[in-house]
């Protein structure tokens, strides 16, 4: 209870964890009990009183009946106010001997305390249950009784601390005004955190009962030696006080009536405690026991109402292209307890775990935001110029520039024309020039006096590399010299003596897998995935997409060195700090690589070259 208070009581803004104001839980709800006097016909009763000796005071015989506002003692007057009305009461039948008042709660709450003010003697025997689960099943919060191990069995707390069982409040006297009061938090039971699932156990419920099990009348001394009548045996209680709040996680500092919720009238209550939250911390439901739609990125957590720790939801990183995200438990162990959030329906033809690349079919344009709505633009790949991915829906492009994969023979970021010294553009991309230079692209003709070269190009044949995925850049259809190696006439550095390696002076030297080639008009681009850095100097090399710019970018539509898509080699070159560019030339190392062949490079590197 103190720790509600404590966090009720946080500044409003709810900037930690909080807790909706505490009120009286039976206030606007209805009590319902077995019997109550009068109810089906007229009843005279008799009610006894002591002085401070604890000598009976007159008994004033009095008619009970229904009909009569004034005569009446329904339910509904444990739950008026006590402070405005405080001489109304509930009184049972006359002839029960048992009796159950109960209150049904429209959502669960959290229960603090209960205080009993009886206007008959206290029982002699009750129990307090509640139920969180809306009365399928029943536990007992404590038993009341004079003499606890002859009526349950059970030890009493006078003697044993944190027994169920007490004596305290079922003695006879006061005859009148005795008060039974429970605390849910009394030993054993404590928590210093009220939001803790253990606390949550012993407070959150969804209806209280109380079980009146033997009555007791007033044993008061006889005021006179004439013989007097037996006492009175009934239950009557004045107030039925449920101290307890909205059950909101530490999440929300107030609450709204839930749906279809009507309080009933009583008088004197202006003040009902409802069940729903306006919850804060990006939380969600009615007890903001969720994350709200976007942001599931960690865990859901109560909050810590020992230190005041809010513990927010945190957004999911979706580019402002989700409107919803679930947290995955497998994402949040492989970030290290970092990042569980997936973005749910990416919209703007975006895809992944953040919606942070473009779709297939889609590429990245550049000159807007990521997170702009028109930030993937379509491929425009040429149908004809473009070639299909092997076991794959269609062309697309590279979603990071929107180049296109082209068939034999075919240039330009489109696919959409023959590269030099090639012609014949068509299904089957273009034939390389029977010439020893370049022929027009359109006929084939050879350009002034080229005598003919007499070479066929090899048939389109798709190469898929087996241990990559069926879709990914990796498996892009560029040109290269050496599926048509009868057009190039490259040579290649030669690893044998290291002090002509090291005499190179190259100053990176990589491992990495060639994604693609490119003609751009005036120089060559070849896409490359770096996997390794064995050697850089000047420039900042890391792991992952880069590109290369060759030197030699030969009039017969080859790169030299050669470098063929798919393959992983060695690359020992030299930067160019003026432009930022790693430099391919005839200079430059480049062997298709081997573990071997690295481990070998390493050592010169690290024993020849320092």
């Amino acid at each position: 209870s103190a720790g509600l208070r404590g966090v009720a009581a946080a500044s409003s803004p709810c900037d930690k964890a909080c807790n909706p104001r505490m009120g009286n839980l039976a206030h606007g709800r209805a009590l319902r009990t077995q019997t109550s006097c009068g109810r089906r016909h007229a009843e005279p009763f008799c009610s006894y009183s002591e002085d401070s000796e604890r000598r009976c005071r007159a008994a004033p015989v009095r008619p009970l009946q229904r009909a009569q506002a004034g005569l009446a003692h329904p339910p509904t007057a444990m739950a008026d106010s006590p402070f405005r009305l405080p001489r109304t009461w509930w009184q049972a039948a006359h002839d029960a001997l048992r009796e159950t008042i109960r209150l049904d709660l429209e959502a669960a709450f959290y229960f603090t305390h209960l205080i009993m003010v009886f206007k008959s003697p206290r029982p002699a025997a009750m129990v307090l249950e509640r139920s969180q689960d809306f009365g399928e099943t029943w536990k007992p919060y404590k038993y009341f009784a004079a003499n606890c191990s002859a009526t349950f069995g059970l030890e009493d707390d006078v003697r044993q601390r944190g027994a169920i069982c007490t004596s305290r409040y079922s003695s006879p006297f006061p005859c009148t005004g005795g008060e039974v009061i429970f605390r849910a938090l009394s030993p054993p039971y404590a928590a210093e955190d009220p939001y803790s699932a253990e606390a949550q156990a012993q407070l959150k419920i969804t209806n209280l009962r109380v079980r009146l099990l033997q009555r007791q009348g007033c044993p008061c001394l006889a005021a006179s030696p004439a013989p007097q009548p037996p006492p009175a045996l009934h239950y009557a209680i004045y107030d039925f006080i449920v101290k307890g709040s909205c059950f909101c996680n530490g999440h929300a500092d107030h609450c709204i009536p839930v749906a279809g919720f009507r309080p009933t009238k009583a008088a004197g209550v202006f003040h009902v405690v409802h069940g729903k939250c306006m919850c804060k911390h990006n939380t969600a439901g009615p007890h903001c026991q969720h994350c709200a739609p976007l942001y599931n990125d960690q865990p859901w957590q109560a909050a810590d109402g020992k230190t005041g720790a809010p513990r927010e939801c945190q957004s999911c990183k979706c580019n402002g292209h989700a409107d919803t995200c679930h947290f995955d438990m497998a994402a949040w162990l492989a970030s290290g307890n970092r990042s569980g959030g997936v973005c749910d329906n990416c919209q703007h033809n975006t895809e992944g775990q953040h919606c942070q690349r473009c779709k297939l079919g889609f590429y990245r344009d550049l000159r807007r935001p990521f997170s702009a709505p028109d930030a993937c633009k379509p491929c425009s790949c040429h149908p004809v110029g473009s070639a299909v991915l092997p076991l794959g829906p269609g062309t697309f492009c590279d979603p990071s520039t929107g180049d296109c994969p082209c068939k034999p023979g075919v240039a330009g970021p489109r696919c959409d024309h023959c590269l030099p010294g090639y012609w014949g553009f068509g299904p089957y991309g273009c034939r390389p020039c029977d010439c020893a230079r370049s022929c027009d692209p359109h006929t084939g003709d050879c350009h002034s006096s080229e005598v003919p070269w007499h070479n066929e190009a090899p048939p389109f044949q798709a190469v898929l590399n087996e241990s990559e995925p069926t879709w990914g850049w990796e498996d892009e259809q560029g040109f290269s010299a050496l599926r048509h190696s009868g057009k190039c006439e490259c040579k290649e550095q030669v690893l044998g003596n290291p002090k002509v390696f090291c005499g190179m002076k190259y100053t990176y030297v990589i491992k990495t897998k060639i994604l693609s080639a490119h003609d751009k008009g005036s120089h060559a681009e070849v896409s490359v995935k770096i996997k390794k850095v064995l050697k850089s100097t000047k420039l900042k090399i890391l792991r992952g997409k880069r590109t290369l710019y060759p030197e030699s970018w030969t009039n017969r539509g080859c790169t030299c060195p050669i470098l063929n898509p798919g393959l992983e080699y060695l690359v020992a070159g030299h930067e160019d700090v003026r432009t930022g560019r790693l430099i391919v030339n005839m200079k430059s190392f480049v062997h298709q690589w081997k573990s071997a062949l690295g481990r070998k490079v390493l050592e010169i590197l690290k024993r020849d070259c320092n």
